[in-house]
């Protein structure tokens, strides 16, 4: 009977949890959008600031974010503005359902 040797089985076990904890974990793309054009955006268009000095009144961020999806022709496709309707289960993730 062959040995591993303990090298190749701790690389390997790691290189399991690795793919493991990275799939499991791993946030879609997050991507400031237009929510009535799915224009893609700069970020700081996502971003809104409350005017909370003397007299300045405070800017309203013109995108929202968008998870997920692709971009084609700098437009969004195949996601969600909702972060919890985009799957980003994988290898041992257990997800959850509503009803």
């Amino acid at each position: 009977m062959r040995r591993l040797r303990s090298s190749t089985v701790v690389l390997g076990g790691m290189g399991v949890l690795a793919a493991t904890i990275t799939s499991c974990g791993s946030e879609p793309d997050r991507r400031c959008v237009d929510p009535l054009t799915r224009e893609k955006l700069p970020s700081y268009e996502c971003e809104s600031s409350s005017g909370s000095g003397s007299g300045s009144s405070g800017t309203t961020a013109r995108g929202s974010y968008y998870y997920g999806g692709s971009v084609s022709d700098n437009r969004v496709s195949g996601g969600s503005f909702d972060k919890k309707a985009v799957d980003t289960g994988g290898f041992g993730c257990s997800g959850s359902s509503g009803g």
